[in-house]
């Protein structure tokens, strides 16, 4: 580290308020340091799409190679994340206590800045870089999903996103689909004449019931989310709507675990002499890397250059990685030492963001060098 600069572009980062869609003041001001860096910023026009006060920041910067590294991040923490007071006891960040720190992401932001200048004081060759910062991760990915895909491309993209000790790489995670469905009953009065009803609780219990829950195989997680429904205790439910999901590492598991779980929901209704219209979604294709794929290995070797230990793992949530992987740009997700993130007790090593920034600045050499 550089004079607790790192530090210093860390504690800066968490003080600045960025609730999903409220992301423009740390916007400012990640454009104004990257600027100051030699970068060309701009802001895309996907406020309309994602409801945020300000479009992903974009940022470029040529390079002494022709090819690109991507390095991304998101602004948005979760709330409680207004009014953060960062707290460095050990060399470890944590919060006052009544907030979440923000490490998720702004960890990930503070070791790219970090990262490029020391990128600048080696004097190193290097890539050409491109740095995305998204808006809205945290409300499922909005800002990547509205981005332009050639936005994103490059030669390899970085998410720095996973929590975990650094050398962590994600080589793998799910294809994700939600689902929406309204069961249509007929009302009647329970106490006078139930069996002119036709319960659309009953509908969606029976569907619920005849489907596979929890955690199907060791690439597969299905479940319910939601069901509510009826007016009150004495009419029989002429409504109910259930909520759930499905994800898998393998994209066709995924969508056989879709089509069962679509088709027990559409015979309960039918048995029920009712009705279900079902609306899925698919939130994010999955990737899956083998560990001896030559970015994977690039990034490892990486990884033992600056001293860590590479392990690699798939997941069963998703990133931002998801959707520039399923736009065509190689993409591998990066743990960047946060913990307990999505609680008052997120905390990160200082040392963890130290060891990220050194592991960017390995990579790009190699990125700009393939045969080195």
């Amino acid at each position: 580290m550089t004079d607790g600069r790192l530090l210093r572009t860390f504690l800066d980062l968490v003080r600045i308020d960025s609730p999903s869609r409220s992301e423009s003041v740390v916007a400012a001001y990640c454009g104004s340091a990257f600027e100051a860096r030699g970068f060309e910023v701009r802001f895309d026009d996907t406020m309309s799409s994602t409801g945020a006060d300000i479009g992903n920041l974009i940022a470029t910067r040529h390079g002494d190679s022709e090819r690109t590294l991507v390095l991304s991040a998101h602004m948005d923490c979760v709330e409680p994340c207004r009014g953060v007071e960062p707290v460095v006891v050990d060399g470890v960040v944590s919060s006052a206590g009544q907030t979440v720190l923000g490490a998720d992401d702004k960890a990930g932001i503070a070791a790219i800045l970090e990262a490029v200048d020391r990128l600048d004081e080696s004097g190193a060759h290097t890539p050409a870089l491109k740095i995305i910062l998204t808006v809205c991760e945290e409300l499922g990915l909005h800002g990547a999903k509205a981005l332009d895909p050639a936005d994103a491309a490059g030669d390899l993209c970085l998410v720095l996103d996973a929590d975990g000790e650094p050398g962590g790489i994600v080589i793998g995670a799910p294809t994700h689909y939600t689902f929406v469905a309204t069961f249509q009953g007929t009302a009647s009065h329970a106490g006078v004449a139930p069996e002119r009803g036709r319960s659309a609780l009953v509908m969606a219990s029976r569907a619920i019931a005849a489907m596979q829950l929890g955690r199907l195989d060791e690439n597969t997680t299905a479940n319910i989310g939601t069901v509510e429904g009826g007016i009150a205790t004495n009419v029989v439910a002429a409504f109910a709507r259930v909520t759930g999901e499905c994800r898998s590492l393998l994209a066709e598991r995924a969508d056989e675990v879709r089509l069962l779980m679509d088709q027990a929901m559409r015979e309960a209704a039918r048995t029920g002499d009712g009705q279900v219209d079902i609306a899925w979604t698919k939130e994010y294709e999955g990737f899956l890397r083998d560990s001896d794929d030559t970015l994977v290995v690039i990034v490892s070797d990486a990884c033992r250059e600056v001293g860590l230990q590479p392990r690699t793992f798939t997941t069963g949530g998703g990133s931002d990685g998801n959707v520039f992987s399923s736009d065509g740009t190689p993409t591998l997700v990066l743990s960047c030492g946060m913990r307990n993130v999505h609680s008052t007790d997120e905390t990160v090593h200082l040392a963890d963001m130290d060891s990220i920034a050194a592991l960017i600045v390995a990579v790009a050499s190699r990125v700009a060098d393939p045969s080195s």
